[in-house]
């Protein structure tokens, strides 16, 4: 009786939760958003030397309470690697295809390396690091890039099909980023640790355990890996500068890309791409997607102690223009899109604007700009914004700025 019983609970419980999502109703009115004050990521801070260690407070904070410290149990991981395949050229000669399997805490990460074919170690190329969320054989429809063995979500039985091959491209212009100088290193996200509330049963945290409340969810455990990734780029690829590797992200991963740039200085330019609530916007602003939404729908994105600010933001003790400050001084670029109101692309402008007073204490000139700019017009500061026109999405015009950005910052 008591199993049975068991099994009614679980299969209404997906019910549940869809009746409470569509109680959720979102606001869009600026004129609804409350009154509210920032923590000044400056406070006590009034020359450069003292914001070494003010940004380690910041960086606690933003762990302890948001998205989870590293445990010692990660810290103690050995990362292996070996080539998967021979290099093969691609784009008629322009660029090669590089086969990589990284082993992390009992998973093997692949990773597929897009080098310019001029690339070497007399002439390392500046690089783009990031996650895809369709598996590596989405982004380049080449048969050699093997079909992820991972948890994929939304697919038939949870599996990746070679239908899929080249399915994401529209997100990565693989030839633009070879021709323009540049490396590209991509990895499926799920390979690290699966997209779903699991219990952290699965993915890297089946050998590192269930994090404790102030412990390393799933943002901070994808953000851990790509420092991993970065540490074999540095160690063993020589065609790729490691001092010059931009992380990127969109929506969730651009969520991640922002932390792993705030936890790890050796990433040398970051590229957030709508990513929203928990990444570049605003809490306290309250529009569209929201903390108490976020941490309901995905209790796994973030520890269990940002569980607290769910309708209650104002007793966050930081807010995510703290968050784009710990990247300071190094080269940061947010992007927008007019239609996806969700993310709030003014208050993802606004975290980069009260973010810029720490870049200018730095010696940069920060965010060149007071105004959202108009759509369609970016701004290329140390700090670099744009709104396009469009939804939620990796387009050609925000690779465009990115590059255009990357080779202002990195000389590729």
């Amino acid at each position: 009786m008591r199993s049975h019983i068991i099994a009614i609970i679980a299969a209404l419980s997906p019910l549940v939760m869809i009746a409470e999502d569509k109680k959720f109703e979102p606001n869009y009115d600026e004129s609804l958003i409350p009154d509210y004050a920032l923590p000044n990521p400056l406070e006590g801070v009034t020359q450069a030397k003292q914001w070494s260690a003010k940004r380690i407070e910041w960086l606690d904070l933003l762990g302890r309470e948001m998205f989870g410290v590293i445990p010692k149990s990660f810290t103690d991981v050995n990362v292996s690697s070996l080539i998967s395949s021979p290099d093969k050229t691609i784009l008629n000669g322009r660029g090669k295809l590089r086969q990589l399997t990284i082993h992390l805490a009992g998973q093997d990460i692949k990773v597929s390396l897009f080098l310019p074919a001029n690339a070497s170690a007399a002439a390392p190329a500046p690089a783009f690091l990031g996650y895809n969320f369709s598996g590596n054989h989405s982004v380049f429809n080449d048969p050699d890039i093997e079909l992820t063995n991972s948890w994929m979500r939304k697919k038939k039985d949870n599996r990746a099909s070679a239908e899929d091959r080249g399915a994401s491209s529209s997100r990565w212009p693989v030839e633009r980023i070879l021709t323009n100088g540049f490396a590209l290193a991509t990895v499926y996200y799920g390979d690290v640790d699966p997209d779903q509330d699991d219990g952290f049963k699965n993915g890297v945290h089946a050998q590192l355990g269930k994090p404790a409340p102030h412990e390393a969810a799933s943002i901070a455990t994808w953000a851990w890996a790509l420092s991993r990734i970065l540490d074999v780029i540095e160690s063993e690829i020589v065609e790729i500068d490691a001092t010059k590797v931009a992380v990127f992200g969109h929506s969730r991963l651009g969520k991640t890309s922002l932390w792993a740039g705030a936890s790890d200085s050796r990433f040398a330019l970051v590229i957030s791409n709508n990513s929203g609530c928990g990444g570049a916007a605003l809490s306290r602003r309250k529009i569209g997607e929201t903390v108490s939404r976020i941490t309901h729908s995905f209790p796994h994105w973030f520890c269990d102690n940002f569980d607290h600010y769910a309708n209650n933001e104002d007793a966050m003790p930081f807010d995510n223009h703290t968050l784009l400050a710990m990247i300071a001084p190094r080269p940061l670029y947010v992007a927008s899109a007019e239609e996806d109101r969700w993310a709030d692309p003014k208050g993802e402008f606004l975290s980069c604007l009260h973010a810029s007073p720490v870049y200018k204490l730095l010696g940069t000139e920060g965010l060149p700009a007071t105004e959202i700019p108009q759509v369609n017009q970016p701004i290329h500061g140390q700090i670099g914004y744009h709104i396009r026109t469009g939804r939620h999405d990796v387009t050609d015009y925000d690779w465009e700025q990115y590059i255009k950005f990357a080779k202002q910052h990195l000389n590729p």
